[in-house]
Order: structure tokens, then sequence, then C-alpha cells
């Protein structure tokens, strides 16, 4: 199903003509005009003088496997459909007037996009000039994150059980990850099998970047699922800078080493120096009363599945009580409440007991980020390392786009 038009904002006595005509009443008001057209121009025209711009085109080439290329692309732009249909669609477009393409079917598509895999390398050599030219300076500060893509089939050579991103269990899947400017305009992107780390992925972006795109000098931001020690390390050893986030663990631990305080956090960003590396400390109280709202949520519907486990067992003398107790458990550790929160059998009842000192030990840190940085403070200062770690949103916006069109 596809939205033509919304008719939200149309006027009422507009719509009342669309049902008219819809229904046929001003069939024969006019002569039979015939045909207005064999086939959409616009579409095709548009996207290929975009093409253009881009010097996509002149990446691709001129040859037939460089034409049906672009189409490719313009067709994934314009339809977001599957090879078949890319075929179908191009009977309504003017293909051949426009990109000089005679007749295809969908195995010289298929075929297409191996010719595009074999020289994808160079392809994102000339974008990348093109987009420092068009920048007027060389990138010197990327953006890095990974995302996965489950399968229906079974004959993807990198398909395989992984850690599902979309939460789609039991089905292979495919990890992608992508390298993007500053602005989240796309650089390069690599697909890697389903069953591989997100960090493990780090040291062919850094390839990708010194070998392919010949740059030496930039800063590398990748969030705290990412950026990991052998990353880290991976990283300094090839010369690059990187901004990241550390996790909640690594972040009391620094609280109790004494590194950092509590107090520490605010609303505006702060900044602590330890050794070679900057921890760049920031508060957003927006994430911090979300996080106690959802807490609280929680709370209230595990006393509510309790209440409900209690007057079932009330009613049945034949159930297990027990049972209920490992289940909500199960749930409460699940749903991250099991430090604070113990549930407890009574007499056949269930009972949910509230350390009030552990949750507001577990809530803590709520809100609270701790960016690290070996970035020098002359380069970029705590503000600015917090709005480019920010910027990683800008990747999963192209996630989005990827996965659900545009």
């Amino acid at each position: 199903m596809r939205t033509i038009a919304n008719l939200s904002n149309w006027a009422p006595e507009r719509v009342e003509a669309l049902k008219r005509c819809l229904k046929g009443e001003f069939d024969g008001m006019v002569g039979d005009l015939g045909p207005i057209g064999v086939r959409i121009f616009g579409t095709l025209f548009v996207l290929a003088q975009m093409a253009d711009r881009l010097e996509i085109t002149k990446a691709l080439g001129r040859t037939r496997f460089g034409k049906l290329a672009l189409f490719l692309v313009s067709a994934r732009a314009a339809d977001q459909q599957c090879r078949l249909s890319a075929v179908r669609w191009a009977k309504d477009h003017c293909v051949a007037e426009i990109l000089g393409l005679d007749a295809f079917d969908e195995k010289e598509l298929y075929s297409t996009l191996d010719w595009v895999a074999q020289r994808q390398d160079k392809i994102e050599k000339k974008l990348f000039k093109a987009h420092a030219r068009k920048k007027g300076a060389p990138n010197v500060l990327v953006l890095y994150d990974a995302t996965s893509c489950y399968l229906e089939g079974e004959c993807n050579e990198l398909g395989a059980f992984g850690y599902p991103h979309d939460i789609i269990k039991g089905k292979e899947q495919i990890v992608v990850g992508l390298l993007t400017d500053a602005e989240g305009e796309p650089l390069s992107i690599r697909v890697f099998a389903g069953n591989t780390a997100d960090p493990s992925t780090v040291s062919t972006q850094i390839e990708t970047l010194k070998k392919h795109f010949g740059v030496t000098d930039v800063v590398f931001v990748g969030d705290r699922g990412m950026i990991k020690s052998k990353g880290k390390a991976a990283l300094c050893q090839s010369g690059l800078k990187y901004i990241t986030a550390l996790t909640n663990p690594q972040v009391r631990k620094l609280i109790r080493k004494g590194v950092i305080q509590r107090g520490l956090f605010e609303e505006t960003v702060t900044e602590v120096q330890t050794g070679a590396l900057r921890l760049v400390l920031r508060r957003n109280e927006l994430v911090r009363r979300k996080e106690q709202r959802r807490r609280e949520d929680k709370l209230a519907k595990l006393r509510r599945l309790v209440d409900e486990r209690n007057a079932f067992v009330e009613k049945a003398p034949r159930a297990k009580p027990d049972t209920g107790t490992r289940k909500f458990t199960a749930w409460a550790t699940r749903h991250k409440l099991g430090s604070f929160c113990t549930i407890e059998l009574q007499a056949r009842l269930l009972t949910v007991t509230i350390d009030a000192d552990k949750m507001t030990k577990a809530a803590l840190l709520d809100g609270c980020y701790v960016m690290e940085t070996d970035v020098p403070a002359e380069m970029m200062d705590a503000k600015t390392v917090d709005e480019r770690y920010r910027s990683l949103q800008k990747v999963e916006r192209n996630f989005r786009t990827l996965k659900n069109g545009f």
C-alpha cells in the first residue's frame, strides 16, 4: 500500500469533488482526450541531474554497467523496491531517453550489483574526492556506527546469527557499518558477517580512511559500544584521534576511584583531565526525568502483575506459588529492577519489596554522560566534543533511511 496524497488539509468541497470524480460522475463531460503520455519523464530526469551534480554519474562511468548502476540508484530513491520491481518501474519511465539504456531484466541488474561490489573501493574514492572538493577542505571528523539487517532467505554468504539491532529473533542477519562526515553525509559503507561484533569492525574503517581515502589527521567518533579498548589502541596506533563515551559501569568505577565526582555532572559540560585523556561530563535533565518515569512505570507494572498472580493463586488451590516467584524475579532482572527490588513468597502470596537506598544508587547516573577523547583542548573544546558525540544521531538517521525508505 502506498500513500498517493494526504487529504487532511483539503477543503471539504475539494474532498467532495474528488469523491464524485472517483465515482465517475464527471465521465463524458469532456471528450475522449486519449492518452496524455505513455511514459514518465520528470522523475528520472531530476534524479539523473542530481546524480550529475553529486558526481555519482562520473564515479560510476558511462559503460552499460555504470548506467545500470545509476538506474539502480535512481530506482531505489524513487521506488524503494526490489530488482524485479525496478524492471517494472523502468517500463513506466523514459530510461532509454535519459540514461541511454535499452531493455534489461532483473538478472542483468543483479549482475550490476556484482559489478559495483567489485569496484566499490574505486567508486568510493572518486566520490570522496568529489566530496572533499565540494567542502573545500579535507574531513577532520568522521562519524561511525553499525547496525544489523535481518534476512528472509537462507543463501547469503554473510548471513549468520548474531546480536540483532532490529530485535528480530530467529533470523540470520548481516552487519552494516556506515562511515559519514560530520554532517552525516555517507562516505563509505561495509557489510560484515552477521555474527561480527560491532567493535571489531572499527579496524576496517581505519583502513578505509588511511589507505583508501589517504586521510592521516582525523577524529573518529563512535558510541560507547563501538570504540572499546582494542579500537582505541588501533586508532592510536594509526595516529587517529577519537571521541567516544564510557559505559555506566566504567563511570561508576571512576567515581569510586575519585577521578570524577557526582557533583560535576551539570546541564552545562564540565571537563576532567586524566593523563593524556580528557573526560567531558554532562547531565541531561530531560533524560533523567525520562529514566525516572520509566523506572516508576516498570515498578507499577510489576506490582500489577504480582497482584494478578496473587488473585489467580487464591482462586486456584492447585497453583504453585513458587512458580510466580521465579517468573517475576526474572522479569525484574530483565527490566533492570533486580538490584533494588526483591520478590518474596509469604503464605502463598507474593510481595514486592523495594530497597530505597539501592534504588537511589541505581538512579545515581540517570541522564549523566561521560565522553572520553584524546583530542587536544586547543583543537576542540569540551562543548564541541559533546556536540560532536551527539552528532552520531545523524548516522542513526541514515540507518532509518536505509531500512525504511526516504
